[in-house]
């Protein structure tokens, strides 16, 4: 296509990167018009239904049909209008299933036009297991035999479309003599290099280059531009895998790379966009030398700096076009230009270079450049050569990190941060990381605060700082963490003894906070419990006044931190003799030794035993303060290294080793001696060598924006369940998280009454921005009996808010389909959707009915139509525990016998009552369960069963 802007030519321009570059095709005449088709398009596009234009493509469809199995025979124009017909009905999306003879034999024609419908055709429509391919293989290999360039570039342009491994079989071994062959026209060689690329990445194993490696290597010196481009894009792919072979291509593409960086617009005309010389070609050049390290042969090396120099000097020079396209091809050669300077690391001035150059896009004003230049200085920041000259940046850095607006820019920004710091900037660095992390977006919390506890653990020369800094952490986003964060506090708390008097008077402090996260409650009870003697001398600290502070945050802390205070307390006990009396009332106290929680009654039972039996001296022997922990790797990098996925460990464990920094970088999480269950998720990283304290899981995602509305924790947007899952979740509770994710959290809290309930759906921002046009709305199925009167919400939703909605709920007749709940809302701009099922089961209008036994199996005869039954034996779903198999059938009616659990009831709706009865048999040998319903209703029975079956 010729240039369009800029400089006028009428030359083509460069093939794009793995774009299909084509010969030169003959021009259509005006004979060649099928004016037949546009009149059929133009029928199509001017039907007014869908209806219409079905009939329309029917009709024509059999006027096709009767014309190909006509007598008279067609000839080859006929057949290309129909052939065309039928390619245009399959692009609409109908199916096809006749004419592929008829494009078959398009092939053998001789006209240009009649054999390009024919590849088209089969190109699109024919299956790689088609019955045709040996005709279609016959033709494309007399084709390739025709030495008609034309015919032979639409046979490589069929084969690359298709690519099948017939295809690659059949012709893996003429592709390369073709590409290679001194006779071959350049298009052609265009082709058959694309083609060969094609079949390279569908079936590797198929194309042995052996003999023709050096034939096409050097195709980088052939005259034609675009057999360079074209064989450029087939070289990278293929020394990836075999970079020994093709190691003569370095020199060849310096020595291309820099005739066309060195020549001037008007040198390179045919391949010139917008006064760039060939931009495509140049960085194909580039992204090839970055397969292999710097030139070994002097000569080559100084030529390519010199290339490399150039680059960056014009860089420097006024744009010669305004147009964006200009700017977007000289950014192009020139971030190209910086990824192979920082891939070879190799040479001080060019490094420094790149990152001043960088330095100036950073206040750019295009957003996209500003977030290349941050994702490449992060690079250039691991380098020991233009690490200093990274740094010098900082506070435009910072700057963008507080004021971007886009949050993949301040993401890269942050990235840079970690990637600058050392220790002569790591105190402002994590004082302006936990400044953002305030503000910053929930997706990337997590992250923050790993990269502030590496830093601070890295480059902690006041120890002090670092507890600082850790407790600011968790004070500021507690629930973002993580297990191996304040594990690796504890861990360096307890191997430093010139810190553990400062961490237990700071932790003390901390927790005097009227709202305290439970994470920092952690921190403090095992703090206080190893070294709270430090601070017991000051009336302020004394050990009743520890006591008494750590056993207020009790009763508000999930069960596992409960656990880590109940080996506090006995700590204290050794620590501290007075504190005896009150810790053994508190473990005496019948919410401790009945506690529901084994883990809980277990510790307050041995616990109260061994203060109680054990002598002073055997309590002090069993309690004496933790060893130090051997030093290992830090599990909190090893976490990063995780999260931000493979490839990342460079970036993140980067090669700058600071001589003096400290020997705390590596070891084992703390672990009290008391701890006798880890918690099923105490190991995900398989790092320690210890249980952990008995800890929750590590907190994901979103603070819990619904906790003082529900029973149980908010689900996990990682860890958490499908809707599904969720759904069916609720079938026999009423309170809970329905739906959870990175922007939205949707609760649910509910109650029922005979044919009647009434449900509050909370949905929670746990972003930062707000949620515009916020339309949560619910949407009845054709098969729905329920009415539901919706409450409204508010449309905008503050970042960080929670807004309410009731729904009032009438069950007018027995129903199998639940209401679905449409959420629709924008976000920073774009349109988010979702679409819930509402946890509205016939079972929520089930009232349990009293009944003895002989009345249940009285009534259990009279329901003994086969259709008033539903039966079904499935493996339990759940561990066997009798206990809550009976709590959930007793939501279902009384419990009659000990062995099989039965239950009665009636399903309440408006129009009518149903009877039900339920019989559950467990067998526990083999984990089955068998489950029979009962009702005066057919649907009834086997919806209930279905619904029931997946809660046991």
């Amino acid at each position: 296509a010729p240039v369009s802007g800029g400089p006028r030519c009428s030359v083509p321009c460069p093939a794009r990167p793995g774009a299909d570059t084509t010969a030169i095709m003959p021009a259509v005449s005006k004979g060649d018009g099928m004016r037949g088709l546009a009149v059929f398009i133009s029928d199509i596009r001017n039907c007014k239904s869908k209806e219409a234009e079905i009939k329309r493509i029917n009709k024509e469809l059999a006027n096709i049909r009767s014309k190909f199995k006509g007598d008279k025979a067609l000839d080859g124009y006929s057949k290309k209008k129909y052939v065309c017909k039928l390619l245009f009905i399959f692009l609409l999306g109908h199916d096809i299933d006749f004419g592929h003879m008829e494009a078959v034999n398009l092939l053998s024609s001789n006209k240009y036009t009649e054999k390009q419908i024919g590849y088209l055709f089969i190109s699109v429509l024919v299956n790689s297991n088609s019955e045709l391919i040996r005709l279609i293989n016959n033709a494309i290999k007399n084709d390739l035999a025709s030495r008609n360039p034309t015919f032979m570039c639409l046979a490589l342009h069929c084969i690359a479309n298709v690519g099948s491994r017939e295809m690659g079989e059949a012709f893996a071994a003429d592709i390369p003599r073709i590409l290679v062959a001194g006779d071959s026209m350049d298009s052609v060689k265009q082709s058959a290099a694309l083609c060969l690329l094609r079949l390279y990445k569908a079936s590797p194993d198929l194309v042995p280059m052996g003999e023709w490696t050096a034939r096409v290597v050097h195709l980088l010196n052939d005259q034609h531009m675009g057999v360079v481009t074209a064989a450029v894009s087939l070289i990278t792919c293929l020394c990836k895998k075999n970079p020994d072979d093709f190691k003569t291509c370095v020199s060849l593409a310096v020595s291309r790379l820099s005739r066309i960086v060195s020549s001037a617009s008007t040198d390179l005309q045919d391949y010139t966009y917008y006064f760039v010389p060939a931009p495509w070609l140049s960085v194909k050049l580039l992204r090839l030398l970055q397969c292999y390290p710097p030139p070994e042969d002097a000569a080559v090396k100084g030529r390519l700096v010199e290339c490399l120099e150039t680059v960056l000097n014009k860089a420097q020079e006024p744009p010669k076009s305004k147009k964006v396209q200009h700017s977007n091809a000289k950014n192009a050669i020139l971030f190209e230009t910086i990824s192979l300077i920082i891939h070879y690391d190799s040479e001080p001035n060019l490094l420094v270079r790149a990152c001043n150059q960088l330095g100036q896009f950073l206040q750019h004003r295009e957003t996209n450049l500003r977030y290349l230049a941050l994702e490449s200085m992060c690079t250039l920041a691991s380098s020991e050569f233009s690490h200093e000259a990274v740094k010098t940046h900082i506070d435009t850095v910072i700057n963008a990190l507080k004021t971007e607006r886009d949050v993949s820019v301040r993401q890269r920004a942050a990235d840079l941060l970690y990637a600058m710091c050392d220790r002569s900037n790591a105190k402002q660095i994590v004082s302006e990381m936990l400044r953002y992390l305030e503000t910053a977006d929930y997706a990337i919390r997590e992250e923050i605060v790993l990269k502030v506890a590496i830093l601070a653990e890295k480059y902690a020369v006041d120890y002090s700082w670092y507890v600082d800094t850790i407790l600011n952490l968790i004070r500021i986003a507690g629930d973002y963490v993580s297990e191996e964060v304040w594990y690796r506090v504890l861990q360096i708390v307890t191997n430093r003894d010139d810190v553990q008097g400062y961490a237990a008077k700071t932790v003390f402090e901390a927790l005097q906070a009227p709202a305290c996260h439970e994470n920092m409650v952690k921190v403090g009870g095992y703090i206080l419990g190893e070294f709270g003697n430090l601070i017991a001398g000051d009336p302020r600290s004394s050990p009743p006044v520890q006591f008494s502070l750590l056993h207020s945050k009790f009763h508000l802390c999930s069960v596992a931190t409960r656990a880590l205070l109940l080996s506090t307390y006995i700590k204290f006990i050794n620590l501290f003799p007075e504190t005896k009396a009150t810790i053994q009332g508190v473990l005496r106290a019948g919410s401790q030794l009945r506690n529901a929680d084994v883990e809980l009654q277990q510790r307050a039972v041995e616990y109260l035993t061994l203060s109680s039996v054990a002598s002073t001296d055997v309590l002090a022997t069993v309690l004496e303060e933790m060893p130090p922990f051997p030093e290992r790797e830090s599990s909190i990098l090893a976490k990063l290294k995780r999260k931000k996925g493979p490839g990342a460990g460079s970036a993140l464990d980067d090669g700058r080793r600071d001589p003096s920094s400290n020997d705390i970088n590596g070891g084992m999480e703390p672990t009290p001696s008391t701890v006798s269950t880890p918690s099923p998720s105490a190991d995900l990283l398989g790092l320690r060598a210890a249980p952990p304290p008995a800890a929750p899981p590590a907190s994901a995602g979103a603070g819990n924006l619904l906790v003082d509305v529900f029973d149980g924790p908010a689900a996990q947007p990682s860890l958490g369940p499908t809707p599904e899952e969720a759904f069916l979740r609720f079938v026999c509770k009423n309170n809970g998280v329905l739906f959870e994710n990175q922007l939205l959290q949707i609760g649910v809290k509910s109650e029922f009454r005979q044919n009647l309930g009434r449900m509050y759906l909370f949905y929670g921002n746990k972003t930062s921005v707000q949620f515009q046009n916020f339309s949560p709305t619910v949407v009845h199925p054709g098969d729905l009996q329920t009415h539901i009167l919706s409450g409204p919400a508010q449309p905008p939703v503050d970042g960080g808010a929670q807004v309410q909605q009731v729904l009032n709920i009438e069950c007018l007749r027995d129903f199998l389909t639940p209401p679905l709940l449409s959420v629709r809302f924008r976000y920073g701009g774009a349109p988010q959707a979702l679409t819930l099922k509402l946890p509205v089961t016939i079972n929520k209008f089930f009232q349990p009915t009293e009944m003895a036994a002989q009345d249940f199996f009285q009534r259990w005869k009279q329901l003994s139509l086969p259709q008033q039954e539903a039966q079904k034996i499935f493996k339990a779903n759940h561990p066997m525990d009798a206990e809550v198999t009976k709590a959930k059938v007793r939501d279902r009616g009384r419990v009659c016998r000990p062995m099989n659990f039965v239950g009665a009831g009636i399903i309440q709706t408006k129009a009518l009552q149903v009877g039900c009865l339920l019989r559950l048999e467990p067998n526990a040998q083999a984990q089955m369960y068998r489950l029979t319903l009962r009702t005066s209703k057919e649907p009834v029975s086997r919806h209930l069963c279905e619904l029931l079956a997946q809660q046991f």
